[in-house]
Protein backbone atom coordinates (compact mmCIF):
# COMPACT_ATOMS: atom_id res chain seq x y z
CA UNK A 1 0.00 0.00 0.00
CA UNK A 2 1.42 3.34 -1.01
CA UNK A 3 0.53 7.22 0.54
CA UNK A 4 0.78 9.98 -1.11
CA UNK A 5 1.60 12.93 1.05
CA UNK A 6 -0.57 15.64 -1.31
CA UNK A 7 -3.89 15.17 1.61
CA UNK A 8 -6.61 17.51 3.03
CA UNK A 9 -8.43 16.82 6.42
CA UNK A 10 -11.19 18.32 8.59
CA UNK A 11 -13.22 18.08 11.61
CA UNK A 12 -14.74 20.12 13.68
CA UNK A 13 -16.65 19.87 17.16
CA UNK A 14 -19.69 22.31 19.11
CA UNK A 15 -21.30 22.16 22.34
CA UNK A 16 -22.53 24.92 24.60
CA UNK A 17 -18.76 25.15 25.35
CA UNK A 18 -16.88 25.18 22.73
CA UNK A 19 -16.83 25.45 19.36
CA UNK A 20 -13.69 24.17 17.02
CA UNK A 21 -12.48 23.59 13.29
CA UNK A 22 -9.28 22.26 12.41
CA UNK A 23 -8.19 22.31 8.64
CA UNK A 24 -4.94 20.48 7.54
CA UNK A 25 -3.75 20.13 4.34
CA UNK A 26 -0.29 18.16 3.26
CA UNK A 27 2.38 18.82 0.37
CA UNK A 28 5.43 16.40 -0.61
CA UNK A 29 8.66 17.06 1.69
CA UNK A 30 11.75 15.65 2.33
CA UNK A 31 10.84 15.71 6.11
CA UNK A 32 8.25 16.94 8.22
CA UNK A 33 7.89 20.61 8.08
CA UNK A 34 4.59 21.97 10.26
CA UNK A 35 2.95 24.92 9.84
CA UNK A 36 0.76 25.80 12.90
CA UNK A 37 -1.59 28.12 13.05
CA UNK A 38 -3.92 28.60 16.14
CA UNK A 39 -5.39 31.26 18.93
CA UNK A 40 -2.42 32.51 20.76
CA UNK A 41 -3.34 30.53 23.66
CA UNK A 42 -2.21 27.76 22.27
CA UNK A 43 0.97 28.86 21.08
CA UNK A 44 3.29 27.12 22.76
CA UNK A 45 1.51 23.35 21.90
CA UNK A 46 3.11 23.55 18.81
CA UNK A 47 5.83 20.69 19.68
CA UNK A 48 3.27 18.32 21.26
CA UNK A 49 1.23 18.98 17.88
CA UNK A 50 4.32 18.63 16.09
CA UNK A 51 5.01 14.95 17.73
CA UNK A 52 1.24 13.94 17.48
CA UNK A 53 1.81 14.90 13.21
CA UNK A 54 4.94 13.19 13.09
CA UNK A 55 3.12 9.39 14.29
CA UNK A 56 0.27 10.05 12.37
CA UNK A 57 1.82 11.32 9.27
CA UNK A 58 5.24 11.05 9.34
CA UNK A 59 6.46 13.52 6.93
CA UNK A 60 5.61 16.12 4.39
CA UNK A 61 4.82 19.79 3.85
CA UNK A 62 1.75 19.96 6.63
CA UNK A 63 -0.44 23.10 7.39
CA UNK A 64 -2.55 23.11 10.57
CA UNK A 65 -5.11 25.97 10.94
CA UNK A 66 -7.12 25.70 14.37
CA UNK A 67 -10.72 28.23 14.98
CA UNK A 68 -11.29 28.06 18.69
CA UNK A 69 -14.16 30.01 20.29
CA UNK A 70 -14.91 29.67 23.97
CA UNK A 71 -18.89 29.85 24.38
CA UNK A 72 -18.73 29.82 28.53
CA UNK A 73 -20.37 33.10 29.96
CA UNK A 74 -18.05 33.80 32.91
CA UNK A 75 -14.82 33.75 30.73
CA UNK A 76 -14.51 36.81 28.52
CA UNK A 77 -11.84 36.97 25.43
CA UNK A 78 -10.45 40.21 26.48
CA UNK A 79 -9.49 42.03 29.64
CA UNK A 80 -10.08 45.71 29.77
CA UNK A 81 -7.66 47.59 31.95
CA UNK A 82 -10.43 49.85 33.79
CA UNK A 83 -7.61 51.81 35.66
CA UNK A 84 -5.70 52.28 32.54
CA UNK A 85 -8.79 53.43 30.61
CA UNK A 86 -9.34 56.04 33.33
CA UNK A 87 -6.10 57.79 33.12
CA UNK A 88 -6.16 57.87 29.55
CA UNK A 89 -9.53 59.64 29.05
CA UNK A 90 -8.52 62.04 32.11
CA UNK A 91 -5.80 63.45 30.11
CA UNK A 92 -7.48 63.60 26.72
CA UNK A 93 -10.26 65.25 28.43
CA UNK A 94 -7.86 67.66 29.74
CA UNK A 95 -5.68 68.25 26.40
CA UNK A 96 -9.81 69.09 24.67
CA UNK A 97 -9.83 71.29 28.08
CA UNK A 98 -7.07 73.00 27.28
CA UNK A 99 -7.66 73.85 23.34
CA UNK A 100 -11.06 74.95 24.23
CA UNK A 101 -13.00 71.57 22.18
CA UNK A 102 -15.25 69.08 23.25
CA UNK A 103 -15.14 66.08 21.13
CA UNK A 104 -17.49 63.16 21.27
CA UNK A 105 -14.46 60.53 20.08
CA UNK A 106 -12.93 60.55 23.40
CA UNK A 107 -14.01 57.46 24.90
CA UNK A 108 -13.42 55.57 21.88
CA UNK A 109 -10.11 57.04 21.66
CA UNK A 110 -9.23 55.99 25.40
CA UNK A 111 -10.59 52.67 24.84
CA UNK A 112 -8.18 52.30 21.19
CA UNK A 113 -5.11 53.22 23.42
CA UNK A 114 -2.60 51.07 24.09
CA UNK A 115 -3.00 48.25 26.46
CA UNK A 116 -6.22 49.13 27.42
CA UNK A 117 -7.90 46.13 25.79
CA UNK A 118 -5.74 42.78 25.44
CA UNK A 119 -6.49 39.46 25.20
CA UNK A 120 -7.90 37.26 27.78
CA UNK A 121 -4.94 33.96 26.99
CA UNK A 122 -5.25 32.90 30.69
CA UNK A 123 -8.55 31.41 30.71
CA UNK A 124 -9.10 30.54 27.12
CA UNK A 125 -6.05 28.02 27.15
CA UNK A 126 -7.32 25.72 29.89
CA UNK A 127 -6.58 21.98 30.30
CA UNK A 128 -9.99 21.01 29.14
CA UNK A 129 -10.07 23.31 26.23
CA UNK A 130 -6.62 22.11 24.70
CA UNK A 131 -7.78 18.27 25.49
CA UNK A 132 -10.82 18.82 23.39
CA UNK A 133 -8.58 20.56 21.03
CA UNK A 134 -6.61 18.34 20.55
CA UNK A 135 -9.44 15.32 20.02
CA UNK A 136 -10.90 17.39 17.50
CA UNK A 137 -7.12 17.55 16.05
CA UNK A 138 -6.71 13.89 15.92
CA UNK A 139 -9.74 13.35 13.78
CA UNK A 140 -8.44 15.86 11.55
CA UNK A 141 -5.38 14.23 11.17
CA UNK A 142 -6.98 10.55 10.35
CA UNK A 143 -8.84 12.47 7.79
CA UNK A 144 -6.09 13.66 6.14
CA UNK A 145 -4.55 9.93 6.42
CA UNK A 146 -7.43 8.66 4.93
CA UNK A 147 -7.26 11.34 2.33
CA UNK A 148 -3.26 10.50 1.51
CA UNK A 149 -4.25 6.28 1.10
CA UNK A 150 -7.15 7.34 -1.43
CA UNK A 151 -4.53 9.33 -3.34
CA UNK A 152 -2.08 6.81 -3.29
CA UNK A 153 -4.68 4.13 -4.79
CA UNK A 154 -4.58 6.43 -7.89
CA UNK A 155 -1.04 6.50 -7.83
CA UNK A 156 -0.37 3.26 -7.91
CA UNK A 157 -2.47 2.64 -11.12
CA UNK A 158 -0.41 4.85 -12.43
CA UNK A 159 2.55 3.80 -11.42
CA UNK A 160 1.24 -0.01 -12.48
CA UNK A 161 0.60 1.43 -16.14
CA UNK A 162 4.23 2.91 -16.14
CA UNK A 163 5.44 -0.37 -15.56
CA UNK A 164 3.64 -2.47 -17.64
CA UNK A 165 4.37 -0.21 -20.90
CA UNK A 166 8.12 -0.44 -19.80
CA UNK A 167 8.02 -3.99 -19.62
CA UNK A 168 6.47 -4.06 -22.99
CA UNK A 169 9.40 -1.89 -24.24
CA UNK A 170 11.90 -4.52 -22.77
CA UNK A 171 10.01 -7.40 -24.30
CA UNK A 172 10.54 -5.97 -27.78
CA UNK A 173 14.13 -5.34 -27.74
CA UNK A 174 14.42 -8.16 -26.22
CA UNK A 175 13.00 -9.60 -29.63
CA UNK A 176 15.35 -7.23 -31.39
CA UNK A 177 18.57 -8.51 -29.82
CA UNK A 178 19.01 -11.46 -32.22
CA UNK A 179 18.05 -9.49 -35.45
CA UNK A 180 20.45 -6.77 -33.96
CA UNK A 181 23.17 -8.98 -33.69
CA UNK A 182 23.24 -10.63 -37.59
CA UNK A 183 22.58 -7.10 -39.08
CA UNK A 184 25.58 -6.22 -36.93
CA UNK A 185 27.89 -9.33 -38.41
CA UNK A 186 25.64 -8.46 -41.83
CA UNK A 187 27.35 -4.71 -41.93
CA UNK A 188 31.17 -6.20 -40.48
CA UNK A 189 31.06 -8.40 -43.31
CA UNK A 190 30.31 -6.34 -46.25
CA UNK A 191 32.52 -3.78 -44.71
CA UNK A 192 35.10 -5.97 -44.11
CA UNK A 193 35.21 -8.27 -47.19
CA UNK A 194 37.38 -5.93 -50.07
CA UNK A 195 39.79 -4.82 -47.54
CA UNK A 196 40.37 -8.99 -46.07
CA UNK A 197 40.92 -9.72 -49.70
CA UNK A 198 43.54 -6.91 -50.63
CA UNK A 199 45.48 -7.14 -46.83
CA UNK A 200 47.48 -9.58 -45.60
CA UNK A 201 46.53 -9.68 -41.35
CA UNK A 202 46.70 -11.87 -38.49
CA UNK A 203 43.31 -13.76 -38.59
CA UNK A 204 43.40 -14.90 -35.04
CA UNK A 205 43.69 -10.99 -33.77
CA UNK A 206 40.94 -10.19 -36.14
CA UNK A 207 38.85 -12.08 -34.97
CA UNK A 208 40.06 -11.15 -31.42
CA UNK A 209 38.81 -7.45 -31.98
CA UNK A 210 35.46 -9.13 -33.38
CA UNK A 211 34.58 -10.75 -29.96
CA UNK A 212 35.95 -7.46 -28.26
CA UNK A 213 33.65 -5.38 -30.63
CA UNK A 214 30.83 -7.65 -30.21
CA UNK A 215 30.88 -7.55 -26.07
CA UNK A 216 31.28 -3.93 -26.21
CA UNK A 217 27.94 -3.55 -27.39
CA UNK A 218 26.04 -6.66 -25.73
CA UNK A 219 23.31 -5.45 -23.39
CA UNK A 220 22.51 -8.94 -22.20
CA UNK A 221 23.25 -8.17 -18.73
CA UNK A 222 21.67 -4.46 -18.86
CA UNK A 223 18.24 -6.86 -19.91
CA UNK A 224 18.94 -9.05 -16.90
CA UNK A 225 19.47 -5.89 -13.99
CA UNK A 226 16.74 -4.11 -16.02
CA UNK A 227 14.27 -6.94 -15.24
CA UNK A 228 15.40 -7.59 -11.73
CA UNK A 229 14.93 -3.62 -10.91
CA UNK A 230 11.50 -3.92 -12.60
CA UNK A 231 10.65 -6.63 -10.32
CA UNK A 232 11.94 -4.74 -7.20
CA UNK A 233 10.07 -1.84 -7.93
CA UNK A 234 6.83 -3.70 -8.34
CA UNK A 235 7.58 -5.83 -4.68
CA UNK A 236 7.77 -1.87 -3.45
CA UNK A 237 4.63 -1.02 -4.93
CA UNK A 238 3.14 -3.81 -3.27
CA UNK A 239 4.37 -3.97 0.51
CA UNK A 240 2.30 -3.13 3.19
CA UNK A 241 4.00 0.24 3.91
CA UNK A 242 4.76 3.19 1.99
CA UNK A 243 8.28 3.09 0.64
CA UNK A 244 8.60 6.45 -1.44
CA UNK A 245 12.10 6.97 -0.77
CA UNK A 246 13.18 3.73 -1.68
CA UNK A 247 10.88 3.98 -5.11
CA UNK A 248 13.09 6.84 -6.16
CA UNK A 249 16.26 4.80 -5.54
CA UNK A 250 15.09 1.92 -7.49
CA UNK A 251 13.96 4.37 -10.31
CA UNK A 252 17.15 5.67 -11.07
CA UNK A 253 18.61 2.45 -10.87
CA UNK A 254 15.78 1.79 -14.01
CA UNK A 255 17.74 4.66 -15.26
CA UNK A 256 21.09 3.47 -14.99
CA UNK A 257 20.47 0.36 -16.86
CA UNK A 258 18.02 2.23 -19.94
CA UNK A 259 20.54 4.89 -20.33
CA UNK A 260 23.24 2.34 -20.82
CA UNK A 261 21.18 0.25 -22.97
CA UNK A 262 20.37 3.05 -24.92
CA UNK A 263 24.38 4.15 -25.19
CA UNK A 264 25.28 0.32 -26.34
CA UNK A 265 22.51 -0.14 -28.83
CA UNK A 266 23.75 1.70 -31.75
CA UNK A 267 20.20 0.23 -33.36
CA UNK A 268 17.93 2.89 -34.03
CA UNK A 269 14.55 -0.04 -33.40
CA UNK A 270 16.06 -0.62 -30.31
CA UNK A 271 16.38 3.31 -29.60
CA UNK A 272 12.82 4.08 -30.29
CA UNK A 273 12.05 1.11 -27.27
CA UNK A 274 14.22 2.88 -24.91
CA UNK A 275 13.04 6.38 -25.82
CA UNK A 276 9.30 5.28 -24.62
CA UNK A 277 10.93 3.58 -21.90
CA UNK A 278 12.56 7.31 -20.81
CA UNK A 279 9.36 8.42 -21.05
CA UNK A 280 7.39 6.24 -18.90
CA UNK A 281 10.50 6.36 -16.35
CA UNK A 282 10.49 10.38 -15.99
CA UNK A 283 6.79 10.20 -15.07
CA UNK A 284 7.50 7.81 -12.50
CA UNK A 285 10.38 9.50 -10.80
CA UNK A 286 8.05 12.77 -10.79
CA UNK A 287 5.12 10.45 -9.23
CA UNK A 288 7.52 9.38 -6.70
CA UNK A 289 8.39 12.72 -5.28
CA UNK A 290 5.33 12.39 -3.94
CA UNK A 291 5.34 9.20 -2.30
CA UNK A 292 5.26 9.01 1.26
Amino acid sequence: MIKSMTGFGLAAFEDQHYSIQIEIKTLNSKFLDLSFRSPKQFSDKETEVKTLVASLLERGKVNISVEFVSKKEEELPIVIQEDLFERYFQKYSEMAAVVGTQSPDLFKLALQSPNVVLSNTEKSGTKEAWEKVMEVLVQALEDCDQSRIREGRVLMEKFTENLTTIRECLDRIKELVPVRKERLKEKIKNNFSEWVKEQDFDANRFEQELIYYFEKLDISEEIVRLEAHLKLFAEVLGSNKSEGKKMGFVSQELGREINTIGSKANDATIQHQVIDMKDELEKIKEQALNIL
